[in-house]
């Protein structure tokens, strides 16, 4: 018997854990503990317990698919080769778009990114992160000159005051979590702001319920506590930042005092106040958040927010402090690095700045897509619904908008008007279903590359075996396709590693990285040379705007873009849960996790199911403006009254059919975090 153990990172969350995949006869049969793993130390969530589960499901994609009369015959991979390159060559590049993926690895990103711009010629390139930390990136990059996380995730563990906000870290990052527990057991003070009474509020000190869309209002009252009460850290203030007076001119408003902030958020004054208190006082505080910020029309707004109140109060770029976004899936980050956005190429080099383009037609030898912005998924999928024939053709890797984006219906109306879709992935996704031509995708375990983690750290993928059937690793159908569209010389590479070298060697942060140096532990970008460290925590001397210094955002409080009124009397808010993943494709695969939580559900709060007449465990009809759903009602006092909550995972219960695609302004991100919506009981006929 042949059997090895194959280091590798797992495919789920943004944390990055390090674990064995098992090996037995050149098949992947288990997980085990990689004790010197350098984010988990061997430790791991259930997700990346059973991250084996998924990889050789019997109904995983082995050969390439054509749709022939409304039906998908196998084919081989020439001919669907040709098929694309002829549909892909019969079009105008702006009428093509393609979207990359957070789950697949950092060279993979990037040779997608680099198909669009350079063989199709299409400034129409996004990806997920639209869908949950786009406001990250355009928020921080206002505020501080990069849009990521400032400090490492060991850095939570010396903080002596945690401030989580929209982000239920205890299931969604679990290995996040034990760095919590580590602060905690050091005397930190934790302060939970959520409407739902999670894993994550009940490690809390102070656990702050509050209306979701209410977040800037939060923020603003915490800051004029602080404020009036002197608590500021004025010298830092002075030193390192600028717009302090822009800013202190909207927080001090009567608008804004404890009580008129109690009164829009329901959060108790009296809670508030201690808040402000601890996070002021604190010798170092950190602000963790995720999506429950960023999925707003005001997402931008909520970030900026976040940065504003650690700027007050001087903790940014020491140990323990920091504005921490904590990136929902394994490579979100990598991906927006590798320039997978319609507005940066790789390392945020700005599309619209002519020496940027001159860079990547000269690195590229071609001509590249025009120096414009192109369009973000949403603005792609109302294009496609609002004004049909604009954009005809996407190729779609990784990615299942049709389970993702929100009101579902819409997105599928969308879809139906594209006169050829491709999609790459590793099964059947609910948006492959709808594709022209499917191609047979790599997993995680199936692979050599790089992902970089929620704090910057560059790390390794290693294959443990092949892809089944006919399916190939995503890096190779790239440069293949490439080829046979005329571009083979642009994409001549033989292995990851030489497409990593030529990443390095365009994206100024990873300049100084290689495979040989992201062993074992990897390094955290920037890294600008060869014998840089990496660099675990960023603005510790300067910030990196043009002038150093962090800028203040004066911010008043909107509400979301749908309130609740008489006919649709509630709020939702949506999210994950411990044992799956976004749309559950790998998780709910995985037998030890489906069998936890094998359907999906709808909390409500006792008040509201009394009033409605709703038991527990009953099948209630959920509905707002976009659709409706049937889904089991979980009657529980976890979550605030007036506040509904659905997790996304399940395509028996698509809380995305409810959801609203209403957008942020500067991120187009949707509104997935606050809509109206109404709960019914079901008579029976």
């Amino acid at each position: 018997m042949d059997l090895k153990y194959v280091s590798t990172t797992c495919p789920y969350c943004g944390t990055g854990c390090g674990f064995n995949l098992v090996v037995r006869n050149g098949r992947v049969v288990d997980v085990a503990h990689w004790q010197r793993a350098p984010v988990n130390g061997g430790k791991l969530c259930p997700k990346g317990r059973y991250a084996h589960e998924f990889v050789n499901s019997p109904d995983r994609l082995t050969k390439p698919l054509i749709r022939k009369d409304g039906k998908f015959e196998e084919a081989t991979w020439d001919e669907a080769y040709d098929l694309i390159a002829g549909k892909f060559r019969s079009y105008k590049p702006e009428e093509m778009a393609c979207l990359s993926s957070a789950r697949v690895s950092n060279e993979e990103n990037y040779l997608m990114q680099k198909f669009a711009r350079a063989v199709l010629k299409t400034p129409h390139i996004d990806h997920c992160a639209r869908l949950c930390h786009a406001s990250t990136v355009a928020g921080l990059a206002i505020v501080f000159g990069s849009g990521a996380m400032t400090n490492s995730i060991k850095d939570i563990g010396d903080a002596n005051c945690i401030f989580i906000i929209g982000s239920n870290t205890f299931e969604q990052h679990p290995l996040i979590g034990r760095s919590i527990v580590r602060a905690k057991e050091k005397g930190a003070k934790v302060i939970y702001a959520d409407p739902r009474y999670t894993a994550t509020g009940k490690q809390a000190d102070l656990y702050m319920p509050f209306v979701s869309g209410t977040d800037v209002a939060i923020f603003n009252g915490l800051m004029q506590e602080i404020i009036r009460n002197g608590w500021e850290d004025t010298e830092f203030i002075e030193k390192r930042t600028k717009d302090f007076e822009k800013l202190k001119e909207v927080v001090m408003k009567d608008d804004y005092s404890l009580e008129n902030v109690s009164k829009v958020s329901g959060i108790p004054a009296e809670s508030l106040k201690t808040a402000a208190e601890w996070i002021a006082k604190a010798e170092v505080a950190t602000l963790i958040y995720s999506m429950g910020i960023t999925q707003h029309t005001v997402g931008v707004d909520n970030v900026k927010s976040t940065a504003n109140l650690m700027m007050l109060t001087g903790n940014m770029g020491k140990r323990g402090g920091g504005v921490n976004p904590l990136r929902g899936q394994n490579n979100v980050q990598g991906a927006c690095d590798m320039g997978c956005l319609p507005n940066v190429y790789t390392g945020y080099q700005k599309v619209t700045e002519e020496a940027a383009q001159q860079k990547f037609a000269s690195a590229w030898c071609c001509g590249i897509a025009e120096g414009r912005v192109g369009y973000t998924v949403t603005e792609m999928i109302n294009v496609l619904a609002d004004e049909p024939g604009k954009l005809k053709a996407m190729y779609i890797m990784g990615e299942n908008p049709m389970l993702s984006d929100p009101d579902l219906t819409h997105v599928e109306h969308a879809i139906e008007n594209l006169e050829f879709l491709v999609v790459q992935d590793i099964f059947m996704s609910e948006t492959a279903e709808m594709a022209d031509v499917v191609l047979p995708a790599s997993c995680y375990a199936e692979k050599d590359g790089t992902q970089t983690n929620t704090e910057r750290r560059v790390q390794r993928f290693r294959k443990a075996q092949e892809p089944p059937g006919e399916a190939k690793e995503d890096w190779k159908i790239i440069c293949e396709l490439a080829a046979r569209m005329d571009m083979g010389d642009q994409f001549a590479f033989a292995n990851p590693e030489e497409v990593f070298t030529e990443i390095a060697a365009v994206t100024p942060s990873y300049h100084g990285m290689s495979y040989a140096r992201l062993d074992p532990d990897g390094l955290h970008w920037p890294c600008p040379t060869e014998d840089h460290p990496g660099t675990p925590i960023l603005h510790t001397e300067k910030f990196a705007t043009p002038d150093g210094l962090g800028i203040f955002s004066p911010i008043e409080w909107k509400p979301p873009a749908e309130i609740p009124d008489e006919e649709y009397p509630l709020v939702l808010t949506t999210g994950r849960i411990l044992w799956h993943w976004h749309t559950g494709t790998m998780t709910r695969r995985s037998w030890d996790l489906e069998k936890e939580a094998p359907i999906g559900w709808i909390e409500i709060n006792p008040g509201d199911a009394q009033d409605l007449g709703i038991k527990d465990g009953e099948v209630v009809k959920a509905s707002t403006r976009r659709g409706s759903i049937e889904i089991p009602a979980k009657v529980t006092a976890e979550i605030k009254k007036g506040v509904t909550f659905i997790p996304f995972h399940y395509k028996e219960h698509p809380a995305n059919a409810l959801t609203n695609n209403a957008l942020d302004p500067v991120a187009k991100i949707p509104e997935y975090k606050a809509c109206a919506i109404k709960v019914e009981k079901i008579t029976e006929a």
